[in-house]
């Protein structure tokens, strides 16, 4: 490939994005609450979960250590969002997507908090001062204690709860926003606290899951209309996590867990935000376990080629893509370098073959709470120390800047042939 041909189209955004829980600190909601109750049973099953890792012993004392699980102060963000975003325009970033906590804005039913909406205005402005354009997102998973009390998205209320929600945010937001997110991963969210009784509220059933995805493409719906109220000309999508599936049964799998919702949707997107991670094989109707060496600190394998399937796939839907998240846990920082050129290599390749794809958000820009997994796994362009919450540039950061700046796959310097690494 020439490197004329490496160049992406004029006007694509380059940035990283953020959730409010996994970075700003001392939230208040279902997954707080949720880690207080678990962090001991988590650090107890630590061994049983990752043991089988390659780092478990870098881990170990982390993962065993029950204070890893509660969320706390994160990063901070929620203070030193100005700090981080000097640290996106150093890198050239010019978009980044995050999330407003709803348990904020909306502590007690019906109450809405001005301070806190005034906050997140003061977030977007310090992003649109940097050049920045904001991605909102409405809901990043995490649900108020009022909403989760009366059973969350299984109640028959909750679409109206959530568009009141959309509506007083949308109302004082509608001029300082131009990209809406309504929702993160549904089916994700779906699978993890409803199917698989992982995550908060920790239920299986598949008829209760059924309902879930029912009151959710509503809340979705809901949401687009609302923001298109406030302001017609608003760019409104949803983000779903999208897997590569190959052989065996993956149409079968590819229908259900990756094209189902935005089936659904319709029209209702002007937009579809892609998080791409995963990489599954089939042989007949059972999975076949990769092989694959290359894989990330959680085990989790790395096949930049899949991106690929994946956005030739969405192209039927006739809409922009945005890869909204796209990223690996590696503390080491000896892989993410090769990772985030070689995703975009495969994402030239679908754009130049007609997807229109016009923006890539690699996760995280920070160092942040992985859930269920707690601080261990390092997903940052940015490392953070969480004794005293500095913040450190790592060195794939830096070769992810030379692309942001150009606009082109940049070349591996010298130093950071096969992996970067980090001296501590």
């Amino acid at each position: 490939m020439s490197e004329e041909s490496k160049n992406f189209p004029q006007g694509f955004l380059w940035g990283s994005a953020t959730s409010s829980h996994q970075v700003e600190g001392n939230c208040d909601n279902d997954w707080s609450r949720w880690e207080k109750a678990n962090a001991e049973r988590l650090a107890e099953e630590a061994e049983g979960r990752f043991s089988h890792l390659p780092n478990w012993p870098e881990i170990k004392d982390e993962a065993q250590n029950p204070q890893n699980y509660i969320s706390g102060r994160a990063c901070d963000h929620y203070h030193r969002f100005e700090e981080d975003f000097d640290i996106a325009k150093s890198l050239g970033h010019n978009a980044h997507r995050f999330s407003i906590e709803w348990s904020r804005i909306e502590p007690e039913e019906g109450k809405f908090n001005e301070v806190e909406i005034e906050h997140y205005r003061q977030v977007i402005l310090a992003l649109r001062t940097r050049g920045i354009e904001p991605f909102v997102t409405l809901n990043h998973w995490t649900l108020p204690l009022w909403f989760s009390e009366k059973g969350g998205w299984q109640n028959s209320q909750s679409v109206i709860n959530f568009a009141k929600f959309v509506d007083f945010v949308a109302k004082n937001l509608k001029n300082e926003v131009n990209f809406w997110i309504t929702l993160n991963e549904p089916g994700i969210y779906i699978a993890q606290s409803y199917l698989l009784g992982l995550w908060p509220p920790q239920k299986k059933s598949l008829l209760v899951s059924l309902k879930i995805l029912k009151n959710l493409l509503s809340a979705h719906k809901s949401a687009f209309n609302i923001i298109k109220s406030f302001d017609p000309k608003a760019q409104v999508g949803l983000v779903d996590d999208i897997m590569y599936y190959e052989g065996g049964i993956s149409f079968l799998a590819d229908w259900f867990a990756n094209r189902e919702f935005l089936n659904l949707v319709g029209r209702r997107m002007d937009f579809i935000g892609l998080n791409f991670y995963f990489h599954q094989k089939f042989s007949g109707f059972k999975f076949i376990k990769s092989d694959s060496e290359n894989k990330s600190d959680l085990g989790w394998e790395i096949h930049p080629e899949g991106i690929y399937h994946v956005l030739k796939k969405l192209k039927r839907y006739h809409r922009p893509i945005y890869i909204t998240e796209n990223g690996l846990a590696d503390a080491k920082d000896a892989k993410r370098a090769e990772f985030i050129r070689e995703h975009l290599k495969w994402t030239q390749k679908a754009i130049a073959e007609g997807v229109d794809v016009q923006g890539y958000f690699h996760w995280s820009l920070l160092d942040n709470f992985e859930w269920d997994k707690g601080f261990w796994p390092r997903f940052g362009l940015v490392e953070i120390d969480y004794k005293t919450l500095e913040r450190k540039i790592r060195p794939s950061a830096l070769e992810y800047a030379k692309i942001c700046k150009n606009n082109v796959i940049a070349s591996p310097a010298p130093q950071l042939r096969g992996g970067a690494k980090q001296s501590r």
